[in-house]
C-alpha cells in the first residue's frame, strides 16, 4: 500500500501524516496494520444479533483509529453509525454496515 493507493482511495493522507510527524514509513505501517482490525467483524456480528449496545462499542473504536488515520471513506459512514447508535436511533443499521463493508473490502484491496 502506497500513499498514492490511499490518496485515491479518498483517504486525506496530509492530515493522517501530520498524526504520525509526517513519518511516511510509521504512517504507512499504522494504516497496513488496520488490515487485520476486528472492529469491522464485531460489527457487523452485533448488528445481525440486535446488540446495539456491542454495536456502538465496535463502532467507536473504529472510528477513533480511522479518524487518527484519517481513512475518510471508512471514517465518516462508521461515524454516521456510531452518532446513530450513541443514542439508539431508528435506522436501517444493516444497509449501514453494508455500506461500511464495501468500503472496507475496496480499502483491503489497496
Amino acid at each position: 500500500m502506497t500513499l498514492d493507493d490511499l490518496i485515491a482511495f479518498g483517504a486525506n493522507v496530509d492530515e493522517g501524516l501530520s498524526r504520525c510527524m509526517n513519518n511516511e514509513t510509521f504512517y504507512l505501517r499504522l494504516v497496513e496494520s488496520l488490515k487485520g482490525e476486528k472492529g469491522f467483524e464485531s460489527l457487523q456480528t452485533a448488528i445481525a444479533a440486535g446488540d446495539l449496545d456491542a454495536a456502538f462499542e465496535a463502532a467507536h473504536a473504529l472510528k477513533g483509529v480511522l479518524g487518527n488515520l484519517s481513512i475518510t471513506p471508512l471514517y465518516e459512514p462508521v461515524s454516521e453509525i456510531t452518532e446513530l447508535l450513541r443514542v439508539k436511533q431508528d435506522a436501517n443499521y444493516p444497509a449501514l454496515v453494508d455500506a461500511i463493508m464495501l468500503k472496507w473490502n475496496e480499502f483491503l484491496a489497496l
